[in-house]
């Protein structure tokens, strides 16, 4: 008979996973409208102003809600760990994302991020601490031939890469360095926080890149793009990671990154309904094998190997009134 404390602690595990399984996906809903967002946005403003600009009114949201809440000061070794979450996340992602939308569809877009749980996966191994299972791997790797696929049969890769791939390439492992980083501080700071202290931290960049953007290219839009640019600020680069970075500190990192292998099937149809973009026959076959590699990582076993440095979670509704919970201690 198993003892009755075993068994609470695997109910605790499992109730860990499913919440963290069901914030990922929240947060992969709320990312899955950046790209065309990004795309509406830099069709009438600059792509510089697009990319810091956001996270500067981003940051003013998160100063908001860390005032409010009487968060706590990071210490110096979580200073040092959110200086890589911003280089990831807050900077080097909707920079070169908004570089290559100039030029690319969000659709083309779509599929070459999703090499981004891939690389997740591998900075959870080297930063979290983290050992994914052998069916995951697979699975991760089936997700990656699958794009690479997609970039050789579109023609994209004919000798070498454009410069908007390379931009989006580079996004892609920026992110996933950000992404990692981010999940295993969730479990310190909480997800709501750990993007919030990064965003502050990011301002001394973003602020003067976004005085210079405006300076020498005066924003002028349309409403759509002005729309899609309040979308990138409030939800792409503050709500939506109040849900990710929970869903990964609880998660695990590996496991629940790979939730994001859906994103290029809900951003297809995005493009398609919000963009009018042609959404090819490669795409969607390419975006559908890499869902399927989304089922076979989430039934992979033994994901996650705690660390030493990982912190034990409080459940819900210790600690945290029900308002916090997009933090991922609610």
């Amino acid at each position: 008979m198993k003892d009755k404390s075993s068994v609470t602690a695997a109910d605790a595990v499992t109730a860990d996973r499913s919440a963290g399984l069901a914030l990922g996906a929240l947060g992969v809903l709320a990312f899955s409208m950046s790209l065309p967002m990004t795309r509406v946005a830099v069709q009438e403003l600059d792509p510089w102003f697009v990319a810091f600009g956001r996270a500067v009114g981003a940051a003013l949201l998160a100063w908001a809600y860390l005032r409010f809440t009487g968060a706590p000061r990071p210490d110096r070794s979580q200073w040092r760990r959110l200086t890589i979450v911003a280089l990831g996340v807050v900077v080097g992602f909707p920079l070169f994302t908004s570089l290559a939308l100039t030029t690319h569809t969000s659709a083309h877009g779509a599929v070459v991020i999703a090499v981004l749980p891939a690389m997740t996966a591998v900075f959870a191994v080297l930063r979290a601490g983290e050992r994914p299972s052998p069916l995951f791997w697979f699975a991760s790797i089936g997700g990656l031939l699958a794009v690479l696929a997609f970039l050789f049969l579109s023609g994209t890769v004919g000798g070498a890469l454009s410069p908007a791939d390379l931009h989006l390439l580079a996004a892609v492992a920026l992110c996933g360095l950000g992404y990692a980083e981010g999940g295993a501080l969730a479990r310190e700071l909480g997800g709501a926080r750990t993007i919030c202290w990064a965003l502050l931290l990011s301002l001394p960049v973003t602020l003067p890149v976004t005085v210079v953007a405006t300076a020498t290219h005066p924003p002028r839009a349309d409403a759509a793009a002005w729309v899609a640019f309040g979308y990138l600020t409030a939800v792409s680069m503050f709500l939506g990671f109040f849900a990710w970075y929970a869903g990964l500190a609880r998660g695990g990192i590996a496991r629940i990154g790979q939730i994001q292998l859906a994103q290029p099937v809900l951003t297809l149809a995005w493009s398609a309904l919000l963009v009018g973009e042609v959404v090819t026959a490669s795409s969607v076959g390419a975006a559908f094998v890499v869902l399927g590699c989304v089922v076979l990582t989430q039934r992979s076993r033994g994901a996650v190997a705690p660390t030493g440095r990982e912190r034990a979670l409080p459940r819900v509704g210790e600690g945290e009134p029900l308002a916090a919970r997009g933090d991922a201690r609610a």
